[in-house]
């Protein structure tokens, strides 16, 4: 079973930029999909953008355009890089693996804070 560990949150001003990486603890070669999601205060989590082990990428209309995913199957390791960060972008981030269906037990996910 795959353990994934996510890292890089801080509290940033708005407009800045941060990079999350989520760290598995074996290879992902055999990872088809793996995403981001993020739970805001008082809302549910939600899938903010995927992968897949080809590149495809898939984001939330929210985030287009200001944040990129991206894998090394090297590494073992899942980006995210932000941009233009806005204090709506503030909360809890979560990797997985699968999209829809996330199959890895959760993480305690990273905090971030964007200050207005």
């Amino acid at each position: 079973q795959v353990q994934l560990v996510e890292s890089g949150g801080a509290l940033v001003q708005a407009g800045g930029s941060l990079r999350l990486l989520c760290a598995a603890s074996r290879t992902i070669n055999d990872i088809g999909t793996m995403a981001w999601y993020r739970q805001g205060p008082g809302k549910q989590r939600e899938l903010i953008a995927s992968i897949t082990i080809g590149g495809r990428t898939n984001y939330v209309d929210s985030v287009k355009g200001r944040f990129t995913i991206s894998r090394d199957n090297v590494k073992n390791t899942m980006y995210l890089q932000m941009g233009s960060l806005r204090p709506e972008d503030s909360g809890v981030y979560f990797c997985n693996a699968g999209e829809n269906s996330p199959w890895v037990p959760w993480g305690q996910g990273t905090q971030v804070t964007i200050s207005s």
